[in-house]
Order: structure tokens, then sequence, then C-alpha cells
């Protein structure tokens, strides 16, 4: 690997928003970028923007992403010398990057032996000790027994963590605070972690409470030449998936950062890594120690931040250094400006215990002035097969208040229409004042929001200005004979010309906007006026003044289903209200749409898991009746209302669209 290697043309192993970030770096060495594709992702815009695609297989990833021959075949079908894995799916299978290397191509990461080391946690953590790198205290031996773990679990003490050697992600992993749950955990990790990953074996450690995830970034070559890249913060996080990442990590005392990058470094070394690789570490503040997780043999999701304060193409160099390039500089060359954040854009409801959002993207308009590292598009449609991340929004400040600052206004400036996201919540987790004062760790959330989040409700001024959007969009553009007549559109309100109604999900009264010309008036559902004069849509943007006021807002209007959907910048940030017109009520009403309390229905695509009940069964309002999974999670269905089990429309292993019926009950009360 040491020599200088030529190829022309990389095939891409992965899809969504890193396949477009290899494709970027591809274009800036002047190679050409395969994109390899599942059904599912045809209509994406990696696979448009890659020099050439192949598609290879069905939706499921098991028969597309994951499917090595497949994979292969591709390369050789293309011409392509390299592959790229990105991150998730096969960056981390060492068969994988050994059957690429004996296919006569370059794999584009480190060598099939050092991402099997490090894929085992156990045998990671052994190598890090070697390297004098810190490691939690607890057991990692190969003696797998019962009694030799109770034993040691009891040596060990509570709290500790059961963990599977091949996990990640949080699957295979317990806590015990109890020594005599110690047994029934050891079972469950085993168990997930065999079903998971194929592989029982696992391990205990000691447990740190209100630890944060630290790592530091390192780049080696196949010259031998090891560096660090500053280190990166990633303790927001819920069930130990990152919401949100910055660099450099806050509040860590210079000796303790210097001791961690170095270590790093050695460990990288001691390995002879090369390529893009990421060292985690579990850092204590209460006892000023840092201790070794695991390494991340790939490209992690959060490079951008440490791109921004070095000012370096990570996969740049990645390609680079693939190609037998040694580093052209020195760790004493690597500076760091400023501090970066990262926010991860998700398809989610974080309201609804984060259900996944499915369906087509009716709007995407991101902020123009920071970077977005995007998957989607206006018009992409976001399906139940894949990871729920859509987007990544990165900013850089000279410290971190400024970098805090750029990120709220960025989220402010973001709207996002037709699938559900999670920007509110992450506007309330990057203001909130734990995360401000460094107050935050591993599993804060429960504390950060001890009754869990709720979206913010809009307020009386945010909702009279949607409906005022809505009025001005479906004005008549041009002056007709029928405005004169008054009332003349069916919304109309008897004795008010050109009035309308507007009806929001939460209340039963409409909001009003009557008037004509410059001077409108909007009427609230608890009968208060306010006065509006010079009301303009334009551009995406309302203006006018309100009751004297001036006012400006971003705002956003567009049909969905069946009803309207204006977004609008309120003061804590872009808010989507849904609006009903007096016709929209109508269909709503003549179509049936308002009914069907007693059927289940998905409430988004997915795979049906599990069926919980049988036709002729009792069931309580709430009771789980059918497991459904979609984007890798699982959702656990409820019964709509109480009942008897009419009907079962879905089998388990069926694939259902949003909205099909899963289970039709007799409820109990008929009034």
């Amino acid at each position: 690997m040491a020599g200088e290697l030529s190829f022309t043309r990389v095939l891409i192993a992965n899809r969504g928003e890193i396949a477009r970030r290899i494709q970027r770096a591809c274009r800036k060495l002047g190679l050409e970028s395969v994109a390899v594709f599942s059904e599912a992702d045809r209509d994406a815009p990696f696979v448009a923007e890659a020099s050439h695609a192949v598609c290879i297989g069905p939706a499921a990833p098991a028969e597309s992403y994951l499917n090595i021959d497949a994979i292969l075949e591709a390369a050789r079908a293309t011409g392509a010398g390299a592959i790229h894995p990105g991150y998730g799916f096969l960056s981390e299978n060492a068969e994988f990057a050994a059957r690429v290397e004996e296919a006569g191509l370059v794999f584009i990461g480190p060598s099939s032996e050092a991402i099997a080391r490090m894929g085992s946690k156990i045998e990671a953590k052994a190598a890090a000790e070697a390297a004098g790198v810190p490691v939690l205290p607890g057991y990692r031996g190969a003696d797998q027994s019962d009694d030799r773990l109770l034993k040691e679990a009891q040596a060990l003490g509570v709290p500790f963590l059961v963990k599977a050697s091949a996990g990640g992600g949080g699957r295979g992993m317990r806590l015990v605070t109890d020594p005599g749950a110690a047994g029934e955990a050891i079972a469950a990790a085993r168990a997930e972690a065999k079903g998971a990953f194929g592989d029982p074996t696992v391990f205990l450690e000691r447990y740190a409470p209100r630890a944060r995830h630290v790592e530091v970034q390192v780049l080696g070559d196949a010259h031998g030449h090891v560096l660090h890249l500053g280190d990166r913060d990633c303790s927001l996080q819920r069930n130990h998936q990152k919401l949100i990442e910055e660099a450099p990590s806050p509040d860590i005392p210079d000796a303790l950062r210097s001791a961690m990058r170095d270590a790093a470094v050695r460990l990288a070394r001691a390995i002879g890594y090369r390529s893009a690789g990421t060292v985690e570490y579990l850092y204590d503040p209460a006892r000023a120690e840092f201790y070794f997780l695991e390494m991340n043999t790939r490209l992690q999701v959060e490079h951008p931040v440490t791109e921004a304060v070095t000012g370096l193409d990570l996969v740049e160099w990645q390609l680079r250094i693939a190609r037998g390039e040694a580093l052209g500089f020195a760790q004493e060359d690597v500076s760091f400006d400023g501090h970066a954040i990262e926010v991860r854009v998700a398809a989610e409801n974080p309201a609804e215990n984060f259900r996944p959002e499915t369906g087509t993207i009716t709007l995407w308009a991101p902020p123009g002035t920071v970077r977005l590292d995007s998957g989607v598009e206006e018009g992409s449609v976001v399906g139940h097969h894949y990871d729920s991340m859509l987007a990544k929004l990165i900013v850089h400040g000279a410290d971190r208040d400024e970098a805090i600052r750029k990120a709220v206004a960025a989220l402010d400036d973001f709207a996002v229409g037709g699938v559900g996201v999670n920007l509110a919540f992450q506007r309330a987790l990057i203001t909130h004042p734990d995360f401000v004062a460094v107050a935050h760790y591993t599993a804060s959330l429960a504390e950060m929001f001890p009754c869990g989040w709720t979206a913010p409700v809009p307020d009386d001024e945010t909702r009279a200005l949607a409906a005022l959007a809505l009025h001005l969009h479906l004005a008549p553009t041009l002056d007709t004979p029928w405005q004169s007549l008054g009332a003349w559109r069916l919304t109309g309100a008897a004795g008010r010309p050109g009035a309308a109604c507007y009806w929001s999900d939460d209340a039963d009264a409409p909001i009003e906007v009557a008037g004509q010309g410059a001077r409108l008036e909007v009427i609230m559902p608890d009968g208060t006026a306010l006065g509006v004069e010079a009301a303009r849509l334009t551009a995406q943007r309302l203006s006018g003044r309100m009751d004297g006021a001036p006012f400006a807002r971003q705002a956003h209007v567009l049909r969905s289903g069946d009803r309207w959907q204006v977004h609008l910048l309120a003061p804590d940030g872009m808010t989507m209200v849904p609006l009903r017109t007096l016709e929209d009520r109508h269909l709503q009403r003549a179509s049936g749409a308002a009914g069907g309390a007693d059927t289940l229905r998905a409430p988004m695509p997915g795979a049906v898991v599990e069926i919980r009940v049988a036709p002729g069964e009792r069931v309580s309002k709430g009771e789980t009746l059918v497991v459904l999974e979609a984007m890798k999670l699982l959702q656990s269905l409820p019964a709509p209302v109480a009942g008897l089990v009419a009907e079962i429309c879905c089998a388990p292993g069926d694939t259902v669209a949003g909205g099909a019926p899963l289970v039709r009950l007799d409820p109990e009360d008929k009034t």
C-alpha cells in the first residue's frame, strides 16, 4: 500500500447525504463517481449527481446496500478502481474490505485487519491498554460462563454495564444498578447481541454516571505518519444515538485534552492505522479522567465540525491516502480556528416518542448562509427502509457562544414541509441552559425534559399571521368584478366584503380575515380584532403592519393533503400552522375522513413485525395491538378506542402503506 496507486473512478457503497459528500470530494480531485442504489432510491439526488449509476437490488438493505456481491459486480461493470464505504452499512465490515482488496480494488479506508481488530470491543480495549490508553475497570476475559461473569460482576460492584463485544449504538447493552439483577441483564445482553451481531460475547465495565462522550479525529497514511485533527464532543444523545456534535469539546482542562489527543495517536500508530478514524472516549468530569470506549474505523457522521475548525477536507484526504500519497503536513502544521456545531436533521416527531416520519418533501427551504450536507431536496420521497437522518446543518463561529447563536439563526431560517422533522426539538436542545452551560452529559435528556419534550404551540400573533398569509396566498392577484360582490368566495362570511374563515386543528371557531385592499381585519376565535395595513406576501416573506406595529416574517404556504400548511418564523423558531378553509371542512365531512376512530391505521409506511391481538379479543384504549418497523425503529401502535377486535387487516411480514388499516375494532362506547 506504500506505493502510488492509480484509480480514476470511485464506487460509493452508500446512499444519501454521505454519498453526495463523497461525490463532491471526487469532483474536487477530478475523479469520476459511481453511485449504487436500491430500487427505492432510483430518483434520489445522489443517483442523479453521480458520473455513473447502477441499481443493485430491492429496497431492503440486505438485498442492496449490504449485498457485497452486487456491489463488487457493479464496480467491475463500471470499471471502478476503488470503493468508498462512507459510514454505516458495510463501512466497518472487515470481510467487505478484504473482498474489495482481493478483487484488485482499492478500499478507501483502513486495512481489513485493523477493522477486524477494532471491531471487537474486547480486542480494541486490549490494544488500547497495550498502547497506554486508559480503559474503564471491568472484565473482558474469554471465559464467558455464567459463573465467571457473575463472579466478576460481584467484584466490580454496581453500577456497571454489560456490553456486547461486537455491538454498537446501544444494542446488546444493559445497565445494572442492583446486584440481584446481574444474571438477567447478562442473559438479555447476550440474547440481543446474538440476534443483532451474530456474536453473544459480552464484557463488563464500570459505569460512569454523568459522563460525556469525547472523541479524537485521527488521520494516518500508508507511510507510517499518524496525527490528530483535534477533538469533538458528542454528548447530546438519545438511546446512544448522537443528536448534536461540536468541535472542540468544551470545558476540558488543557492537559487532559492533550493527553486524550496523544493517546489517540499512540493507539492509531500501534495498530498501523491509515485513513480517517476516530478514537472515542468516556470523559468523567467529576474524576477529571477519560477512558477508551472504542475506535470507529471509518469516516464519522460528525466529521464536518472537524473540517470547519481545521480547514482540512477529510474525504479528500481519505482519497489521497488511498492513492498512496503521504500526508503533506505535520502535527505542528494543524491549527484550530474557532468553534463548530453540527445539528442532525431527521425525519421524526420528537413530541411523539421520536416516531419516524415518511412521505414526500413538498418544501425544502434550508438557510443559505451555512453549510448543509443533505441527502434530499424538494420532491424527495422519505421512505421507511433507511435511517431517518436527512441532512446535517453545520455552523462555525469565533467561539462557542457565537456558534450557538449561528445555529439558532440557521434553524430559525429552515422550513420543511410534507414530512415532519426534528428542527424545533434540536433548537430546544441547543438553547437549553444545560447545553449552554456545558452541564449536559450522555444521558441528560431525561433531566433536560423530565416530562418529555412537547412541540411549541403557536401564539395568537403567529396564528393570526398564518391565517393572513394563507388569505393573501389564496386571494386573486388581479381585480375582478366578483370582488365587488362582497363574499365572493365559498369561504366568505356573509356581510363582510372579501372575508374568509380559516380553522386550525385545535380550535372549533375559525380565524376570520375580512376587508379589501390595503386594509384588512383579522378576527381571532375569541373575538379579538386586529387591524392590518399594507399586508404583502412576496417571495416567501410576509410583511405589513398589525395594530400599527410593523411585522416581517419568513412564510411558506403550501398544500398538504386535506389542509394547508403555513410555515412561519415565530418567536421560538420556525413553526408550522395547519389551516383548513371552509371548503376543506365541507370536503372532509363529505368524504367521512373525520371518522374512523374505530380503526387502527399505520401512521407511516413500514413492515408489520408483530400482531398482539386476535379477532374477538377485548382490548383497552392505548393497549398495543401491532408492532411496526420503520426506519430501523420499532413502533408500538395502541388501540384508538376500547372494544372488541372485529377484523385484523394485516399479517406479520406485510409491508403496509401510511394510513393503511391494520385492525378494526367494535367500540365499547358507540355513542
